[in-house]
């Protein structure tokens, strides 16, 4: 059990935390940055009905797209689903439930609720479809749509490096929406390449401080071939 300044912890330890139900904030872009071990950790255990938080729902056999192929998804709230064809026809079906939120208002609904934040305000989307339901705001004689802040019982995060506190590193485009989906998590999960002492970071390629991670497994790998690979 992770515990001070040691967060490590194995797999079937942060796996106790995921549960039918809940509420799921994934990092990535395209399966890049998602964390495969922690989600095929998922398949393995049979979660399902979760309210997955993404920026897409990947491709079919890529990361968590993996997860709405096994119809383990009940809703998603993302940017767009058009990767992932099984998302569409599910959508289609009335099988899977999908809020669409514009990629940009997306990330800053996750950032603000990993700061803490009542919302954000945006003039995205007045005068169209996109307005329904939401709150309008008037702010200096101007209209905007209240966009509600995102967190999640668990955030699953890919990270690079790792120290033993939870300080992160992230590889190139795997800093996408990794670094604001582990701030948003009740408990945020990473998934790290490399684990190494507290102190063996550089201090200036620290993207996450430690104080968002409770707990840090190590990656077995990506189980997937890229949709770009032969």
């Amino acid at each position: 059990m992770a515990h001070g300044f040691d967060k490590v912890v194995s797999i079937e330890e942060a796996l106790r935390h995921f549960h039918d139900g809940m509420t799921l904030l994934a990092g990535g872009f395209g399966g890049v940055g998602n964390p495969p071990t922690l989600i095929q950790g998922i398949l393995d255990k049979g979660i399902k009905d979760i309210t997955l938080i993404s920026n897409d729902t990947a491709f079919p056999h890529i990361g968590i797209g993996k997860l709405v192929t096994e119809r383990r998804v009940r809703k998603v709230i993302a940017s767009h689903i058009g990767s992932n064809p099984n998302a569409g026809a599910q959508m289609t079906a009335g099988e899977l439930e999908v809020e669409f939120c514009p990629q940009g208002i997306l990330a800053e609904r996750v950032r603000a609720g990993g700061v803490g934040l009542g919302g954000i305000l945006s003039d995205i989307g007045i005068g169209t479809i996109a307005e329904k339901g939401k709150e309008k705001v008037l702010v200096n004689g101007k209209e905007y749509l209240l966009e509600t802040p995102l967190t999640a019982e668990v955030a699953i995060v890919h990270a690079k490096k790792a120290d033993r506190f939870g300080n992160l590193v992230y590889d190139t485009s795997a800093r996408n929406f990794n670094p604001l989906v582990a701030m948003a998590g009740d408990i945020t999960i990473v998934e790290a390449d490399e684990i190494v002492e507290v102190g063996e970071l550089d201090p200036e390629e620290i993207v996450t401080p430690g104080v968002f991670v409770q707990y840090i497994v190590k990656s077995e790998g990506v189980n997937w071939r890229w949709a770009w690979e032969k």
